[in-house]
């Protein structure tokens, strides 16, 4: 059995990153960070990711995985990107950061000006220093107004490609099966199977 730890203090995020690594490699434990958290300074998701990744590696002794996430709105020209958890002020406030991003866009009718996408980039550290990135992309549209009570952060008003369901309609294992940091986690496979 390999311990990975997920440098993330996001309950919400351990318990999405659990269930898809488990999928992808049943032999790995898989456990919570319960460290301090790192300043998240970086200007790119990739910068953020490997900042968490490496103080639980670090921290723990552990190869960690950490994520950095965030919805990439286009017509905002790619924000509210790596501030998506800030977008509406410091507090990490979900329902004031969807208000914010709604109002912004308001005057957008029809959905193909609404075009945004997830954006996941996962980062993974061994406690030696050796250090990897992948990216996934869940391509969609924001809603006009927020429905569903699953997921978290933006998913009541993402709608993914394809669904006319938002994000937080989803069961957590069609979430799990498609979602941006599924895909991430998808093409940092080999690199696990390589511990």
């Amino acid at each position: 059995m390999i311990r990975v730890v997920l440098a993330t203090h996001n309950a919400h995020k351990v318990a999405e990153l659990q269930s898809i690594v488990s999928r992808v490699r049943p032999d790995i434990e898989v456990v919570s960070y319960d460290g301090p958290e790192p300043v998240e300074d970086g200007t790119s998701f990739q910068a953020n990711a490997l900042i968490k990744a490496r103080a639980a590696a670090a921290h723990t002794g552990l190869v960690a995985l950490a994520d950095d996430s965030g919805i990439c709105v286009d017509v905002l020209g790619g924000s509210p990107g790596v501030f998506s958890a800030y977008w509406a002020g410091h507090d990490k406030d979900d329902s004031a950061n969807l208000a914010l991003l709604l109002d912004q866009i308001s005057d957008l009718a029809r959905d193909e000006d609404r075009t945004a996408h997830y954006t996941s980039v996962i980062a993974l550290v061994t406690p030696e220093g050796e250090e990897h990135t992948v990216e996934g992309i869940w391509p969609g549209r924001v809603a006009r107004e927020p429905r569903g009570e699953g997921g978290f952060g933006y998913d009541p008003i993402f709608v993914p490609d394809g669904d006319d369901r938002s994000a937080a309609e989803l069961t957590a294992s069609e979430k799990n099966a498609v979602s941006h940091r599924s895909r991430a986690l998808e093409a940092i496979v080999p690199l696990l199977e390589a511990l």
